[in-house]
């Protein structure tokens, strides 16, 4: 029988993008001497995801000095060096492991920073396969990307498996036409009325995890 396949996904499930962005942006308005009442265009320019053409449009708006380039450079080294991963989310990760799951990240996004975050919070080397949407040109909900995902971990969807993540379409939704079983991070939300909702919700990644660990040790005492 296969290890169990566990993907989740990383801002806003493994790592808090949300509130990391705010400060971000506060520094990159004092930084390049703009308005205070510009934090909230420049936040909404980077809220959903940034590529380097988004700091190409800010580049514009403001005309600053130095190119897009640098400040798409700048903004994957101050991210990274922001964000954090709770330890007991990077403990949890370990320990489906050594229970034997494999897991992995599936994540929307530009490889850079989404590789960068991996790397300074830990995670990329307490999972068994990152696949980052821009790699491929495939996206959450799309079924392709949980496939990819899947594969960097030595699995397949055939082999059935988890989804963990906060998007209720870009996770949930596609983790579930994708065959896998899902668990939704609500972040204090609710789910969306008339949507068809996820196996499990619970209120952050380390709530997954052991709810993971707990199907993990029924499934072994079943078995034996």
């Amino acid at each position: 029988m296969q290890p169990p396949l566990v993907l989740f996904d990383l801002d806003n499930t493994l790592l808090d993008r949300r509130g990391t962005l705010a400060d971000w942006a506060a520094g990159f308005t004092a930084r390049h001497r703009l308005p205070d009442e510009e934090q909230a265009y420049v936040r909404g320019m980077v809220a959903e995801r940034a590529y380097p053409s988004t700091f190409r449009a800010i580049h514009t708006r403001y005309r600053l000095p130095v190119s897009a380039t640098e400040l798409w450079r700048a903004y994957c080294t101050d991210i990274s060096a922001m964000v954090s991963c709770p330890a007991a989310v990077l403990d949890g990760l370990n320990e489906l492991r050594a229970v034997g799951w494999r897991v992995g990240v599936a994540t929307n996004g530009a490889v850079d920073i989404q590789r960068a975050k991996l790397r300074a919070t830990g995670i990329s080397e307490r999972v068994d396969g990152v696949f980052v949407s821009e790699e491929a040109g495939s996206r959450k909900p799309q079924t392709r990307h949980f496939a990819l995902a899947a594969a960097r971990c030595g699995a397949v969807l055939d082999d059935g498996g988890w989804m963990v993540g906060d998007n209720p379409v870009n996770d949930i939704d596609g983790g579930r036409s994708a065959g896998l079983r899902t668990i939704w991070v609500d972040n204090g939300l609710s789910w969306p009325p008339d949507d068809p909702g996820p196996d499990y919700t619970v209120p952050h990644a380390r709530a997954a995890i052991d709810l993971l660990l707990l199907h993990s040790a029924d499934h072994m005492r079943t078995m034996a």
